[in-house]
């Protein structure tokens, strides 16, 4: 078996059957610490996101940024021959990552309660829409259905207008970090404390409610229901997203009276305001302190704006661009991006691996995997797959 860098979690056998993003992930950010990640892909075609732009040379570089650390192969599940020799592979395995939609496994006879059996010691995760458990279980689920039903999609954007989605797949992201979290926590249990294997049962919307902090206790208490404030925020009086004079955002926030008094050396007509004597105060007239800010902000450009409010030692930051972030001193010196190099399409710049560790850092990472790389190498060794039985299950577009 190819072996490669070691990492903190070199000796860690994962088999990813997930498609898309939210399961996927979660095993990207195993392979990202050393874990040998087996991607299991449908043959000819292979995981959705391959053929999710952008491209580039019509090559999907997204699937080239969540594909990254791992290895591919082949199996159509529809087969019991497949579903034969994924078993085999199971055996060997200590996680393995789906997302189907609940019910989908036990129709190929790899449900959980299959697996298991056959490795007791196998941490399964298993992510879905909405559990696999409860009266939506069986429902369709992706990354904006589990923002609308986590509570996000509703208090974002303005009270005027529809709510509005962020800019990447929050849902899907937020669900793999759980993923992965849930992952070591289920093998943790099983190696250091003596447990079995078990099933890890991760949703979608509940992974987003988990972002929600005090909405549903403020309600259940207070009666309070959190509504769509566009950029203001409870904890942030004055707070806003605010122009300069040369056309771009500064991100303000001020959430203590100790910060405020720092602001008030920058705008002194807050001084002996009765409006803004407490944090209680500023938030009921916002509107007026953002104002205030505003006019102040506008006056003057980025490198003027940042400078007053570091010598104030204020909470801020320029709303980044994608040029911002490539070009910016910060990122390079934590090395926050990483280049990959690509056997067609050169060297890939990436979003490095996070988090950093002092004693055990990272692996190099490696480029994503054509579809079925290792389909010869995994099955032989594994499964006990003879190259002459392989010729047949190619023949028959098994694998």
């Amino acid at each position: 078996m190819e072996q490669r860098d070691k990492g903190p979690l070199s000796g860690v056998r994962v088999i990813d059957l997930g498609t898309m993003v939210a399961g996927p992930v979660a095993a990207t950010l195993l392979s990202d610490f050393g874990a040998e990640v087996i991607k299991v892909e449908q043959p000819g075609r292979g995981d959705t996101l391959r053929h999710i732009g952008p491209y580039a040379d019509g090559e999907s570089l997204w699937w080239n940024v969540e594909g990254r650390n791992k290895k591919s192969i082949t199996l159509d599940l529809h087969h019991p021959e497949a579903q034969r020799i994924l078993k085999e592979l199971v055996k060997h395995a200590d996680v393995v990552v789906e997302n189907f939609r609940p019910g989908t496994l036990e129709k190929w006879n790899l449900s959980w309660q299959e697996l298991e059996k056959i490795n007791p010691r196998l941490v399964m995760l298993s992510v879905s829409g909405y559990g696999q458990t409860g009266p939506y279980a069986s429902r369709a689920g992706y990354d904006r259905m589990g923002l609308a039903m986590g509570g996000v999609l509703n208090i974002t954007g303005y009270p005027d207008r529809a709510p509005v989605r962020p800019g990447t797949a929050m849902a899907d992201y937020q669900t793999a970090l759980f993923g992965a979290f849930g992952t070591m926590v289920a093998l943790y249990n099983r190696d250091a404390r003596g447990g079995k294997g078990q099933q890890v049962d991760l949703s979608l919307f509940e992974a987003v409610f988990r972002f929600t902090d005090v909405m549903v206790t403020a309600y259940e208490k207070l009666g309070l229901k959190r509504e769509r404030t566009g950029n203001v925020h409870f904890a942030a009086a004055p707070g806003d997203h605010f122009q300069t004079i040369d056309g771009r955002y500064i991100v303000l926030t001020v959430s203590s009276d100790r910060m405020f008094a720092r602001l008030c050396e920058i705008i002194p007509e807050f001084i002996g305001d009765e409006r803004f004597q407490t944090h209680a105060k500023r938030l009921a007239n916002v509107e007026a302190a953002n104002r205030m800010v505003a006019a102040w902000m506008k006056s003057l450009p980025v490198p003027e704006v940042c400078r007053v409010l570091d010598a104030k030692g204020l909470a801020y930051s320029l709303i980044y661009s994608v040029e911002d972030i490539v070009a910016d001193p910060q990122y390079d010196a934590r090395e926050a991006i990483v280049t990959v190099e690509h056997p067609r399409l050169g060297a890939l710049k990436m979003p490095a691996v996070q988090p950093r560790f002092s004693q055990t850092p990272a692996p190099k990472v490696h480029a994503a995997p054509d579809l079925g790389a290792h389909t010869e190498e995994v099955l032989q060794e594994l499964a006990g797959v003879s190259v002459e039985k392989l010729a047949e299950l190619r023949k028959a577009g098994i694998v």
